[in-house]
């Protein structure tokens, strides 16, 4: 299966449908990202990417090859100068990651040790983490 993201005027990424591999294949039944956009525009107009569901940071998982940099998401961004899809910034105090095309914050995410269940939110007013409150309570 295939996945292509439908983006607006401004390259914000509206919609994300899967497409069967044959609705994506050429007169020789090769697979084809144009063909594949050709037949999304064909079935409901727009603009489309292809995206990977496997690509994560400019990583396949599968150890393939990787696209766009990252598997594309209601809300992200296309970049036609990077060619990349790219997710909302979480906050201003991050940056993006020119090789990955994600959001850093500007200190690492704590090392929790095995075994924990501590977890970590991103204050922005202190840009830092702090401790998470689960919520867990005594019985």
């Amino acid at each position: 299966m295939a996945h292509f993201a439908q983006i607006d005027e401004s390259n914000i990424v509206q919609q994300v449908i899967v497409v069967s591999n044959d609705d994506c294949k050429d007169e020789n039944s090769n697979e084809s990202e144009v063909v594949g956009t050709s037949f999304c525009q064909e079935l409901l107009g727009g603009d489309w990417k292809q995206t990977s569901y496997n690509t994560r940071g400019g990583v396949h998982l599968d150890d393939g090859t990787p696209l766009r940099k990252n598997f594309a998401g209601i809300g992200d961004t296309y970049d036609a100068t990077r060619d990349a899809f790219i997710p909302p910034q979480p906050y201003p105090s991050w940056t993006l990651d020119e090789n990955t095309c994600r959001w850093e914050a500007p200190i690492p995410y704590p090392t929790i040790p095995e075994g924990s269940t501590d977890s970590y939110a991103w204050d922005e007013l202190t840009t830092s983490w702090v401790l998470h409150d689960l919520g867990v309570q005594d019985a």
